[in-house]
């Protein structure tokens, strides 16, 4: 059987922690870095769901415009994003909007998404409620989690959750994959050849 590879994507403002949530979740360690993503960045995790072993591509974006005609690029055959704020930050909220619209115009229709919450952890410096985060994900029916990379709170349950659910649009059998593996290599020539 080939392996079943699941393409998810990380979306967000720069410094909302997505990495420190990759680093959580592939590593159990926290790692703070003002070091922002410099384009895209991707790590593989192998994962059993339903009784099948499932390698989640965990793909992670840079958040400053600068970069986003490259990443743009990337959000096809992408089977899940995770769209993260920093519940500290008003701006990376409101934001999430422009986000929104970036996945409409480049992502697969069908592609399933979720909202989290990122440094829940930092309750006193809250700028943004859980409602609010709630309110914007029930109005564009998707999930909605807070989480803490710092902490480790919903960490691995938000890729659990949205991996489920991506099995559940796409069902694997024992000799079907739900996609087929993207070279990281060939996708960035594929981007040089385009520029310039």
């Amino acid at each position: 059987m080939k392996d079943t590879y699941v393409k998810l994507l990380f979306l967000g403002d720069s410094t909302v922690g997505k990495t420190s949530l990759l680093f959580q979740y592939l590593y159990n360690d926290y790692e703070f870095t003002n070091l922002a993503t410099v384009g895209i960045d991707f790590k593989i995790k192998t994962v059993e769901l339903n009784g099948k072993k499932i390698k989640l591509q965990i793909w992670d974006t840079a958040g400053q415009e600068r970069f986003h005609t490259i990443t743009t690029s990337y959000y096809r055959g992408a089977m899940g994003i995770m769209l993260v704020y920093d519940i500290t930050q008003e701006k990376t909220f409101d934001n999430i909007a422009k986000w929104l619209r970036n996945i409409q115009e480049h992502a697969n229709e069908d592609v399933e998404k979720m909202l989290l919450g990122n440094k829940c952890d930092m309750d006193d410096k809250r700028m943004v409620s859980k409602e609010r985060g709630e309110s914007i994900a029930r109005e564009n029916g998707i999930k909605f989690m807070e989480t803490s990379a710092k902490t480790n709170i919903n960490v691995e349950t938000a890729f659990m959750t949205l991996a489920e659910d991506i099995l559940k649009k796409y069902p694997v059998s024992n000799n079907t994959q739900a996609s087929t593996y993207v070279d990281p290599a060939q996708d960035r020539n594929k981007e040089k050849s385009k520029c310039c």
